[in-house]
């Protein structure tokens, strides 16, 4: 069974985002924690996430939010190989946002291992287009929600079924994980 490592976006998620809860109820689960969450640094976060990544015996997949998102796809590609499957929800655009802007440029390069984007129609942190551009550069299968605002707990999504569904797909676990995840 695959550990889930869970990729925070900016400012972390609280206690009733899906990534909490997830990280709660999953039987196999490593959360990055950075040092500084409210003034990101790329070189910081990329370096974190790869030492979390290194320090994972066997498969893994990624569940990223945000910027968690960023960060994944600035990994070198040494660790990237580690990487069995990558959910990236609700990516940020660093080009757009000051506070995030160490991360641009975006890498637009196929991804070493599969990936599904999930982006929403109304999220006021990137537009759909652009995390569907996200998306074919990276070879992802692209998700496109309807009004589902930045994909967090401010849009009602707690525990988010679907986005567990979908990563259960990537870890190829539908029946390894109890359904009241």
């Amino acid at each position: 069974m695959p550990t889930v490592v869970i990729v925070p976006g900016w400012r972390d998620s609280g206690p009733d985002h899906w990534q909490t809860r997830w990280t709660e109820q999953l039987p196999r689960v490593q959360r990055v924690v950075q040092d500084n969450w409210v003034s990101p640094l790329k070189r910081a976060w990329v370096e974190r996430l790869s030492e979390t990544i290194l320090a994972i015996e066997g498969p893994l997949v990624l569940a990223a939010h945000s910027l968690g998102c960023i960060t994944t796809v600035h990994l070198p590609h040494e660790v990237a190989l580690r990487i069995q499957g990558a959910l990236l929800v609700a990516p940020a655009d660093p080009e757009r946002r000051g506070v995030l802007a160490d991360f641009a440029p975006v890498p637009y390069q196929a991804l070493p291992y599969p990936s599904i984007v999930v982006a929403s129609s109304n999220d006021p942190f990137c537009p759909a287009r652009l995390a569907g551009a996200y998306a074919r550069a990276w070879g992802s299968e692209f998700v496109r929600l309807q009004e589902a605002g930045h994909i967090n707990v401010d849009s009602g999504h707690g525990d988010w079924p679907l986005g567990l569904a979908l990563l259960q797909s990537l870890a190829g676990l539908a029946s390894a994980w109890p359904g009241d995840c």
